[in-house]
């Protein structure tokens, strides 16, 4: 029997949601073009399409959005902001950006063209990081751990970077060809998997012995801090907070998603430790973002992150936030759903090629899965595929490693009930998996790495009602 966690909260309002009929699903799943990231939220009974952004915010995060600062330059929330990023993670020079990829785009083209080069390894790229390295011209390389390609394998860290590899492939294109070295932590494309303090550690070595900056990408650190607590008998007795400052002090950039583990709707970060590149950076965030004391976003935003960043590396709310996810993977474990092990962070990984073994690959079955959950439970969650990250290589299309449906859970946003309904219902999918037909590219975007987003599908046979 799994092991039901119990909520570290209450709840104090409420957001109505409506399971809207077949019928109806099957029209509005029309309309999007048979990609969920064209539905509506109003479609949408359960939405675990992403955790980024749409998890609840505390009471104390609502009571700080009163104290926000609106002045154009040097408002009190930017100082308030800035003083728990360095107590928080340690990170000296912080430029705060309207989210993520913004983060990404300014400082992996800043250092890209810095340095010039063009070779981008990481443990492995996610979307968006992947898009702008491609669109700066660049070459995005992933390093993954062997056993990080074994879905069904037991390893507690998965998300670690292949060294012996990454030190290889320094030694084939030459460091200065290496723009930066990339550690995602958790590892979100591989499944969430958290990446160990001695890989951090080692990684450093080589990005020190080969002059090369390391940059790390935090927006999930805390996630990664609590699995070294839990899976690391050397840390079991080291608070979160001690084990945040350890992982992070061998970064030499950052940047952050505060959607994510800053427990925010909106807002990012880009940290440094060398004050040339601040400077530098400071720049393109005024030309792009906004003034360097609120780069896009509201004070009222500042504050809800910066006490987002407070609350995060409690260690009551880690727990449950960690068990919430391993209760809603097991579960589905239990109905014989195949799913990446052991569970991640943040979010649960069906393994679509084992889900659905007979499906090409060219017929999408990651986004087919998301498309035809959505239609038969109203749920949303997200292909992980050749939607996503297929290449075309010597005029072949090159295939990633892994299909994966990922069904991303909001932070402290649904209760474990909901989590039993999409168990359910995708276990009951998939014992009738001749209802999911295979999907076909209508049209697509032009900019590289972003496909998924945005193209409109089709699936290859006829669907009834």
């Amino acid at each position: 029997m799994v092991k039901i966690p119990v909520e570290p909260y209450r709840i104090r309002m409420i957001e109505p949601v409506k399971l809207l009929p077949r019928d109806e699903r099957l029209k509005r799943l029309v309309s999007a073009s048979w990609n969920v990231f064209r539905l509506k939220s109003e479609d949408i009974f359960i939405d675990l399409l992403t955790d980024s952004g749409t998890g609840a915010m505390s009471i104390y995060q609502w009571a700080a959005l009163m104290m926000g600062d609106e002045a154009y330059a040097g408002a009190r929330s930017w100082f308030n902001f800035e003083k728990t990023v360095r107590e928080v993670l340690g990170i000296e020079y912080v430029l705060p950006v309207h989210q993520g990829r913004a983060a990404e785009r300014i400082l992996y083209t800043t250092l890209m063209d810095k340095r010039g080069a063009k070779v981008v390894p990481a443990n492995t790229h996610f979307d968006t990081g992947r898009a702008v390295v491609l669109n700066h011209r660049g070459i995005p390389i992933d390093l993954p751990v062997p056993e990080a390609k074994k879905p069904n394998i037991e390893a507690p860290f998965k998300g670690d970077m292949n060294v012996s590899a990454l030190r290889k492939l320094i030694e084939k294109k030459g460091a200065d060809n290496i723009a930066f070295i990339l550690l995602v932590l958790t590892n979100n494309t591989i499944g969430g998997q958290p990446v160990s303090i001695e890989n951090i550690r080692t990684v450093r070595e080589v990005s020190e012995e080969y002059n090369i900056p390391l940059v790390m990408d935090i927006c999930r650190f805390a996630e990664n801090a609590y699995f070294i607590k839990t899976r690391n008998e050397r840390y079991k007795n080291r608070s979160i907070k001690e084990i945040v400052k350890e992982m992070l002090s061998y970064g030499d950039h950052f940047i952050m998603s505060a959607k994510k583990d800053g427990l925010a709707n909106i807002g990012g970060f880009i940290g440094t430790r060398s004050r040339e590149l601040y400077e530098e950076l400071a720049g393109r965030v005024v030309l792009e973002e906004g003034f360097i004391t609120y780069g896009g976003l509201a004070g009222r935003d500042l504050e809800a992150i910066a006490q987002g960043l407070k609350e995060v590396v409690d260690e009551s709310y880690l727990k449950h936030r960690i068990e919430q996810v391993r209760y809603f993977g097991e579960l589905m474990e239990e109905l014989g759903v195949p799913v990446v092990k052991p569970i991640g962070g943040h979010a649960v990984y069906v393994d679509v090629l084992e889900a659905l073994p007979n499906m090409p690959r060219e017929q999408f079955p990651a986004d087919a899965l998301a498309a035809f959950l959505y239609l038969e439970t109203g749920v949303r969650a997200v292909g992980l595929g050749a939607l996503a990250f297929a290449r075309e290589e010597n005029g072949n299309v090159a295939y990633p490693d892994f299909e994966l449906l990922r069904l991303a859970v909001p932070r402290r946003t649904y209760t474990n009930s909901q989590l039993e309904y999409v168990a359910k219902g995708l276990a009951n999918l998939l014992w009738k998996k001749e209802k999911i037909k295979g999907l076909k590219i209508v049209w697509e975007p032009k900019v590289k790495g972003v496909r998924h987003f945005l193209a409109k599908l089709s699936p290859i046979e006829k669907v009834l009602l």
